[in-house]
This record gives structure tokens, sequence and C-alpha cells, in this order.
């Protein structure tokens, strides 16, 4: 015969399971990516931001499988003929986790 403590305790462990089993985690979605156009592409303000906007166009269309809210260029630099960008990318609840973890940054100064 099971006691009455054991039976709680099993209880409570399949009350907690079936929770955990309904519970969906949040999903966040935080991307940092490079990209690179020819230097040749970067003749005058206008095509450099035609080429620019293309790459990222590019990596938007192609490179991810989510809705980003945040498309931050985060350096770029030019290394024999081309230019290189990293683009720091992330949807909702990527942006708000970015948020807090430079929060958290701030007051640990």
């Amino acid at each position: 015969m099971v006691s009455r403590v054991v039976r709680k305790i099993m209880l409570t462990t399949l009350i907690a399971l079936s929770l955990a089993a309904w519970a969906t985690p949040a999903m966040a979605h935080v991307l940092q990516i490079a990209a690179s156009i020819p230097v040749a592409s970067a003749a005058d303000d206008t095509q450099l931001t035609v080429a620019l906007n293309s790459a990222i166009d590019d990596i938007l269309q192609h490179a991810i499988a989510f809705a980003p809210t945040v498309v931050t260029v985060r350096d770029a630099r030019v290394i024999g003929g081309r230019i290189y960008i990293l683009l720091l990318i992330a949807d909702g609840e990527g942006e708000e986790t970015l948020k807090q973890v430079i929060d958290a940054d701030r007051t640990e100064l």
C-alpha cells in the first residue's frame, strides 16, 4: 500500500509534468550575419545605397526564416576589393532580449 505522502508527491509530480508539457517557450531570434559587396559597386552614394539594399534584401529574403523587426549595421570595412558589412537582425522577442542584455550591461558598470 502506498502512503499518503508518496501519493501526494506522485500527484504533484504528475501535475507539474502536465503543466510543463503544455507550456510553450517563447522563441527569440537574434542573428549576426556578414555580407559583402564589391567596392566597384560603390562608385557613388546612389550605387552604394542600391548595392547595400540589395545585399540586405537578399539576406532577409533567403538567409533567415523569421520576420525581423530590427536590422542594424554593426560594422562595415573595406578589405581588398570588397566591402564587408556586419548586420544584427532580430525579431520582436529577440529585440526585447537584446534590450534586457544591454540594460543588464549598463547596470553592471
